[in-house]
Formats: structure tokens, C-alpha cells, sequence
């Protein structure tokens, strides 16, 4: 299943292996990872992003596929619209079945709102699923807050709002004790406590993880506890327009049937946007990681009714997604993996950068490696690297492959892959949308009355998020929403209901001279065969 270039590449990891020559290469100084970054991270290749032209960040510059959305035609005519018809009328309308929105629910709930969550595919559905290497909390004696704060804020290019930052860190170990009280599995040792590890760009060991199928794990706990309280939960139905009051606040959500095409009104009272991240889209033809509901969707919502965004035009590209076989392009290879002890490695068996660099920078350095330098491992339909795995079980011992990430020993061995015998092929895959809305610390936007939580939030990780830090997020912003938008909620009298605010964005398309026939959000991805 190999070709010879492959095969001889291996013979060369397995020899430098054999031989302890992979050595560990320095941890690059912050100029030479400036530099990295500016000539190969694609978040700085210019000519992939566009400026807008309307809407609350004018002249500010998004990845070109997210400007088409942003500025694409509505999917509704609000004069066909009846209003006047609820078909559900709440409390708190949480957009999107993922880990924020299902822990917003949940907080609603306990505070004794009526809440619903609404969401395109099924609750579950989401990026959360994905998530495999774990979740940070500094919740060990040699760590603290603080540190986890340093190391997520250097991490981010010190661009993180740190509001934001410090209700992550602060509420981090919290924020475990309830996942493991609602019934998550974490990793534990004999005597039940939490065993924790290194992440790329951690100064401690605080990533709590159950195998390498900690997202999975979450989001089972977390749809457990929403079926049980008996929260509504609407599948299969999007989202596809907010609806604002008279008063320009935040009032509910039209929705589609995703199969019927019905359209259906829901008044709310306060609504929260956790519809996830825009790997869907592929930015610059990248494979990605994501779900295949990941397309921006609530970036476009939040937009279209004035809210503003922060840091749109970063995302993150993990740097270990499969590359090789082409059945599971794309895919991620969790972070955990090198923080286990596996090495990256080029096609003549070298050690190239230090395995825990942050993710940005060990994503530009496989780019470098496979372009200007040429020692990319060319693969039948493309190129990567070699993620060393073998490594894990010299350095760890036998079985703790099968004990530690049994999800990566099967999904590879499905393709008659031992990653026990044999490294795996990676490159970068897209993976996180590191901007998103712009929220307070309550998680309110300047839409008052619309609240934030999860991916599609901006500002929380800066322009570069730390692995452990999404799932962390999910819980901690999830929570806060539903806490502060149910309470909200109790103070609330909601005016007429309008859709004044789409008719207003289409008249600023007009004279800006934006001609388009996109319609937006995009729900889902189009994989239709082209000639």
C-alpha cells in the first residue's frame, strides 16, 4: 500500500529510531517563530483574504470564503414572512446542538428558564465530537490560574481579550468538577486521581482527558443530561435568520426544516449563537477536521443583525491531520499523540522542530518542511510528514498505544495500519476558527439580548488557540451564557417582532454595489462532483 519513495522513507525513521538518533530539536526563539510564521502560516498569505464592504467590520479583512457569506444575499424575503405565527415561544433559544449550546441549555434549565436548543443536524452533531486530545485546568498543586493564563495569553500572541482569558482559566477547574460530577469519564490513576499531561505550549502538565476520545466523551454526558431534564431540542431544523424587536434587540430566530424546507418562527426572549466553527468551508483548499455542519453559520446570523466580529481572519490549522490514507484525508491526529512522545519527522528520517511548539508554529514548520525544503513524504496524492508513533511505546512502554489513544490505533488500523509498528503520514489540517463574535465578559454581543458561546465566539484564545483550551471554552462560555441570557430573560419584555435589519443589509449591499447570487448561512457544504 506503500510506494517505494514511502518505503524507503521509513526505512530511514525506523533506523534513526533504532539507533536513538531522533533527537529532539531546541524550542525556537519568538524571532525565528515571527518569521516562521509571516512566510508560511496560511493566515498570512495576503492574497487569501478580502476586505468587506458592508456591515459591522467594514474595511476590515476576512478569508475571502467567509466575505462571500458574509456579504451574500439572505436566504428569506422578510415581506413574506408572517411573524405574527410563533410556533415556539421560550424563554432562552440556544442555536446549535454542540457542547456550548448543550451546557448553555443546561444552565438555563437549572435556573429555571424555558429553554430550547435548536439545531440543523442533531443534537451532538458538532465539532465537540471531534475533539480527542483533551481539556486544560490548572487544577494540579504545581500549577495555577495564573500560569495556565501566561501560558494561553503568549500562546495567542497576547491578543486574547483578557477578560475572556481570565474567566477561562479562572473557571477551568470548576469547570471539571462538574463534567465529572454530571458523569464524564476522565482518565484516572488507582487511587481516582485525574492523571493530566503536557499540551503543545504548556508549561504544566493540565490536560484531563478520557483516552483520545475526550470530546466524544464530553458530548455524551452533556446530551445525556439535556434529554433527561426533557430541554426541547428541535433537529434538523436551522437557524437562518435572527429576528430583533422593534427596539433592535434580540428576539428569536426564523428557522427551516432542514428536509421539508417549512419555515417556522421561534420567539425568545434572549437567544445564544453556538453554532461552532467554518472547516466546512476549506479556506485556502484545505482538508479539514470538522463536522460536516462547521460553515460559519452563526457568524453570518450575528453579521446580518450588526453584531460585530473579532479576529475573523485567523483560524487555527491543526498541524497533524491524516495525510495519508487518502479515506481519512484530513482527519485529526490528535495533539495527544505528541504529548505521548511521538516525534514529527522528515522524509530522511530528521527530527525537525520540537514536537510541542504551539500549533501555529508546528503547523507552519511541516508547510516549511514540505515546501521550500523539500523534505516533504510524497504520498499518492499529496504530501506530509512523519508522526513517529512507534516512539510512544519505547519511551512509555508496550500497550500504552491501545490504553492511551485507542480511537488513532483503530481509525488507522481499519487501513491496515499498526501505529504501534508504523509511523503515520500527517500535514495540516483546518481545524478552528479562532475569531468568531465579539462578546462581553457575560457573553452578550452589542446586540442586546444575543449572547455567544463556544467557536463561534472571537477573542477568547487571541490568534492562536492552545490544545485543551476548545473543549475548556465550550464548558466555561456555554455555562456563562445560559446562566447570564436566562437571567436576563426574567427582566425581559419583548417589543414587536421585525426582520427590518435584513431589508436594512440589503439595502447597504445595494450601495456598495455588492451583486452577488450567494445566499447565506450556507447550512451545509457542497461536494457536488465538477466538471
Amino acid at each position: 500500500m506503500y510506494t517505494n519513495e514511502m518505503l524507503e522513507s521509513m526505512k530511514k525513521v525506523e533506523a534513526a529510531r533504532s539507533a536513538n538518533a531522533v533527537l529532539e530539536p531546541r524550542r525556537m526563539t519568538a524571532e525565528e517563530k515571527e518569521t516562521l510564521l509571516a512566510t508560511y502560516h496560511p493566515d498570512y498569505k495576503q492574497g487569501e483574504f478580502a476586505v468587506l464592504q458592508i456591515g459591522a467590520n467594514k474595511g476590515e479583512k476576512v478569508p475571502t470564503e467567509l466575505a462571500e457569506l458574509l456579504q451574500a444575499n439572505s436566504r428569506i424575503n422578510p415581506a413574506e414572512i408572517d411573524l405574527s405565527k410563533v410556533d415556539y415561544d421560550v424563554d432562552v433559544l440556544i442555536i446549535g446542538g454542540g457542547g456550548a449550546g448543550a451546557s448553555a441549555a443546561i444552565e438555563a434549565d437549572n435556573n429555571g428558564a424555558k429553554a430550547m436548543i435548536v439545531t440543523k443536524l442533531r443534537i451532538g452533531d458538532a465539532n465537540t465530537m471531534m475533539a480527542e486530545g483533551g481539556i486544560q485546568a490548572a487544577d494540579k498543586e504545581n500549577d495555577s490560574p495564573a500560569i495556565h493564563y501566561l501560558d494561553a495569553f503568549g500562546g495567542g500572541h497576547f491578543a486574547a481579550k483578557p477578560e475572556l482569558l481570565y474567566k477561562l482559566v479562572t473557571e477551568a477547574p470548576e469547570a471539571i468538577q462538574w463534567l465529572n460530577n454530571l458523569g464524564v469519564e476522565f482518565d484516572k490513576d488507582e487511587n481516582g486521581v485525574m492523571i493530566t499531561t503536557h499540551g503543545g505550549g504548556t508549561s504544566r502538565k493540565r490536560m484531563h482527558a478520557a483516552k483520545d476520545y475526550s470530546g466524544a466523551e464530553i458530548m455524551r454526558t452533556l446530551r445525556d443530561e439535556v434529554l433527561n431534564r426533557q430541554i426541547p431540542v428541535v433537529d434538523f431544523t436551522a437557524a437562518i435568520e435572527l429576528i430583533l424587536d422593534e427596539n433592535g434587540k434580540a428576539a428569536g430566530a426564523v428557522l427551516m426544516n432542514m428536509e421539508t424546507h417549512e419555515i417556522l418562527i421561534a420567539r425568545a426572549k434572549t437567544v445564544i449563537i453556538a453554532t461552532g466553527g467554518a472547516g466546512r468551508l476549506h479556506y485556502q483548499g484545505f482538508p479539514t477536521s470538522n463536522h460536516y455542519g462547521a460553515t460559519a453559520d452563526g457568524l453570518v446570523l450575528g453579521y446580518r443583525a450588526g453584531a460585530k466580529l473579532l479576529y475573523a481572519d485567523t483560524l487555527q490549522y491543526h498541524p497533524t491531520g491524516a495525510a495519508y490514507p487518502e479515506q481519512i484525508f484530513g482527519a485529526l491526529v490528535t495533539e495527544k499523540v505528541r504529548s505521548l512522545g511521538a516525534k514529527l519527522i522528515n522524509v530522511n528520517g530528521e527530527a525537525f522542530m520540537h514536537p510541542l511548539e504551539t500549533r501555529d508554529v508546528s503547523a507552519a514548520s511541516i508547510i516549511r518542511e514540505c515546501s521550500d525544503r523539500g523534505n516533504g513524504v510524497h504520498t499518492p496524492d499529496g504530501i506530509g510528514v512523519w508522526l513517529d508513533t512507534p516512539m510512544i511505546e519505547l519511551k512509555n512502554g508496550e500497550g500504552t498505544i491501545e490504553k492511551r489513544i485507542p480511537a488513532m490505533m483503530r481509525m488507522f488500523g481499519k487501513y491496515g495500519i499498526d501505529i504501534r509498528k508504523e509511523p503515520i503520514l500527517v500535514y495540516p489540517t483546518l481545524h478552528y476558527q479562532n475569531g468568531g463574535l465579539d462578546i462581553t465578559a457575560d457573553g452578550m454581543t452589542n446586540i442586546e439580548n444575543l449572547y455567544v458561546a463556544g467557536e463561534a465566539v472571537g477573542g477568547i484564545h487571541g490568534r492562536n488557540r492552545l490544545m485543551g483550551n476548545s473543549l475548556l471554552d465550550i464548558i466555561v462560555f456555554g455555562r456563562n451564557a445560559g446562566k447570564n441570557a436566562s437571567s436576563k430573560s426574567k427582566d425581559v419584555t419583548l417589543g414587536a417582532l421585525t426582520l427590518e435589519h435584513v431589508n436594512k443589509f440589503a439595502k447597504e449591499q445595494a450601495e456598495a454595489g455588492i451583486k452577488t447570487d450567494v445566499v447565506s448561512p450556507k447550512l451545509l457544504p457542497n461536494y457536488a462532483r465538477r466538471k
